[in-house]
Formats: C-alpha cells, structure tokens, sequence
C-alpha cells in the first residue's frame, strides 16, 4: 500500500470512528481528557502501523480500535498502581537538614582559634561563644571594658586571617 492510499485510509478511519472512540476513552478514564486524547492517539498510531486495520473493506475496525483504547487503559492503570502514585498538595517528607557542613565549619574555627595568641582567644571565648558582655568578660579578666573591646576587635581580625590562609573565604 503507498502512502497516499494509506493516509487515505486513515483518514477516513479517524473520520468514522474517531468521535466513538473518544467517548469511549472518555469513559474509560471517568472524564480525564488528557489522559483519554492519550489512548485515543495511541490507538489511532497503533491502527496506522497495522495497516490491515486501516482496510474495513470486509469488516469495520470499530472493536479493534475499542479493544486496543481499552488495553492501554488498563496498561495505564496497571502503571500507575505499580508506580503507588499518591497525588497530594504536601511532599510526602520534609528535608532532613545536613549538620556536616556545620560541623566541619566548627572544627575549621575551632583550629583556627587554636592558632591565636592566649590573649585573644580568651576574649572571643569569653565574649562569643560563652555569651558575656564585655562589662562581666573585662570584670571575668580583670582589665577594662576598653581592653577588651580592642582585644576582641584585633582578636577578630587575627581570626579572620587564620581562616583565610585556612582557604575559608566568607
């Protein structure tokens, strides 16, 4: 058969059944028009590669075609249960926060606080990471409030270049 003949063929095909076989797949998928232009395209491009079907010169292709739009219904069925679809407006789990790089940045100051001088560590201990205000830090360490405000800013400072010969940037 050449292609003329056979775009013919299915022409006149989609034109007798088209429109049952719509309904039909419209059936089939209780009203989903998407999912039934679907089967109703994959039936047609089924037909079209069996070109005995496109002939109804002895008997029409109406139960070929409900046949097969109802096979890949039930294919699609079939996918769907094995794939557990489950449609929902909410992810089905909440992403579980990574503290690794929390940690590695912990030891990475950590080391780097271990690199400045007694004086200055003593500071941003007392001041950053135990929470003191300067006036109990000063009165912890015996010096001015002034001192340790100039402590804490050079002890920052010096902090700042460990990290960076460390590679840490930000």
């Amino acid at each position: 058969m050449n292609e003329a003949a056979e775009a013919r063929l299915m022409r006149a095909l989609h034109d007798e059944h088209a429109a049952a076989l719509w309904s039909f797949a419209l059936h089939l998928t209780d009203g989903d028009r998407t999912r039934a232009e679907d089967i109703v395209q994959e039936t047609l491009l089924r037909a079209w590669r069996h070109s005995r079907v496109l002939d109804q010169s002895q008997r029409s292709a109406r139960s070929w075609l409900f046949t097969v739009a109802r096979r890949i219904a039930i294919d699609g069925w079939r996918s769907a249960a094995a794939r557990s679809e489950v449609a929902t407006d909410v992810p089905p789990e909440s992403a579980v926060p990574d503290d690794t790089e929390r940690a590695v940045q912990g030891w990475i100051v950590a080391d780097a606080l271990g690199e400045l001088s007694p004086r200055h560590r003593e500071v941003l201990l007392l001041c950053f990471f135990q929470g003191l205000s300067v006036a109990d830090a000063a009165a912890r360490l015996g010096v001015a409030e002034g001192t340790v405000k100039s402590r804490t800013h050079y002890a920052l400072r010096a902090l700042r270049l460990v990290l960076e010969e460390k590679g840490v940037t930000r």
